[in-house]
């Protein structure tokens, strides 16, 4: 089954389809206000998201800052992303998703 990246206004949603109508399909039940921009069907069965289309550049591992940012903020969300922001100079859509996906992974 196909690998298909389907890019909405304010999403971008990979799955497996049948077929290019499948995959809008898969888009139309779970966002049906978004238009859809952009779909490609993958070359692979797998998915790469480049480290430095997200921002990550050099030895910095996001995580571990996140983490310990976490810890001295006792698990409190909000000062836990003033204080990502404050380390690294990440901006606060930047620093909130940081945060909130290492709190999902288990922090």
């Amino acid at each position: 089954m196909p690998l298909y990246e389907i890019e909405t206004e304010y999403h971008i949603i990979i799955t497996w389809a049948d077929d290019e109508e499948s995959a809008k399909n898969v888009v139309r039940e779970n966002y049906p206000r978004e238009a859809i921009i952009r779909i490609a069907k993958r070359p692979r069965n797998s998915w790469v998201i480049s480290k430095a289309g997200l921002g990550i550049v050099g030895k910095t591992d996001p995580c571990h800052i996140a983490r310990e940012c976490l810890a001295r903020a006792a698990g409190d969300k909000i000062h836990a992303i003033r204080r990502y922001m404050q380390e690294t100079g990440a901006d606060l859509e930047r620093a909130r998703k940081v945060i909130e996906s290492n709190m999902i992974m288990g922090w």
